[in-house]
């Protein structure tokens, strides 16, 4: 880890406070734990050195010795964000090859790989030869998948992934049930931060039914924890409606807004 660390940082201060946060050690469950082996899970430091290692273990191997002995070298593409990576080929035989000896790749620096998300996609259009019909895979929270433009065309699309949006309507009933008893206008700016945080990330072209459908089922939720304040407490629709006019939640909208990929 150091050694590729010193490539890029040269000042022996900073590369002593790095040794130093290597071996710091985190609390778990009450007590300190020193890892054996990388960065310390949850460390403040982890991220950054993690992203710094990844960029020589795959980054700059993709391109320097991957790329070059590719069939389809000028359409494949490496995108990764932290530790996790697609990578695209158009040749399948080139994603194979790939496959076969990334593991090998990782395990000279100590590394391995996930075995339930590394895994081979053919992501072709049926159209195009693709025998397993409509596939996806998720990336960053996005499930992409083809679809259909308004203008009829076949694109590649993106929607919350069904695990981030369970992830996040799970909080919101944690919240609201831990907070029911707080001030409406409390409750209502509480929620809107939520809701404009969520739009913020997954507000993106062609996502617009996942955003809608967070925003009904927080109402409801927000509704239903209402409802349980007290034994007279219970709020129907037409009373929550009116609620919503006096205290309204941010609408859903999209804020990314980009050309699809065909």
């Amino acid at each position: 880890m150091l050694e590729i660390v010193r490539r890029r940082v040269r000042d022996g201060v900073l590369l002593r406070i790095i040794g130093k946060w290597l071996n710091a050690g985190v609390m778990e469950a009450g007590s300190i734990v020193h890892p054996a082996l990388g960065t310390p899970q949850g460390g403040v430091i982890s991220p950054l050195l993690a992203n710094v290692y990844l960029h020589e273990v795959l980054d700059t191997w993709f391109e320097r010795d991957v790329r070059p002995r590719l069939e389809g070298k000028q359409r494949a593409r490496l995108v990764r964000y932290a530790d996790d990576a697609v990578l695209v080929f158009s040749w399948g035989d080139d994603a194979r090859r790939v496959l076969e000896v990334l593991p090998k790749r990782f395990g000279r620096y100590g590394l391995s790989l996930h075995p339930d998300k590394t895994r081979l996609v053919d992501f072709r259009r049926t159209d195009r030869g693709n025998p397993t019909g409509p596939v996806s895979f998720d990336f960053l929270g996005f499930t992409h998948h083809w679809g259909l433009s308004l203008r009829g065309r076949w694109v590649v699309k993106q929607r919350t992934a069904k695990d981030r949006l369970s992830r996040a309507l799970h909080q919101v009933r944690q919240w609201c049930r831990a907070h029911r008893h707080d001030p409406l206008r409390a409750q209502q700016q509480a929620l809107a931060r939520k809701l404009r945080g969520h739009y913020s990330y997954f507000g993106i072209t062609s996502n617009s039914w996942q955003l809608a459908h967070f925003y009904r089922e927080t109402q409801r939720i927000w509704r239903k924890w209402l409802s349980r304040r007290s034994n007279a407490g219970y709020v129907d629709w037409p009373h929550m409606f009116e609620l919503l006019e006096r205290f309204p939640l941010p609408p859903p909208r999209i804020v990314h807004a980009y050309q699809h990929v065909t």
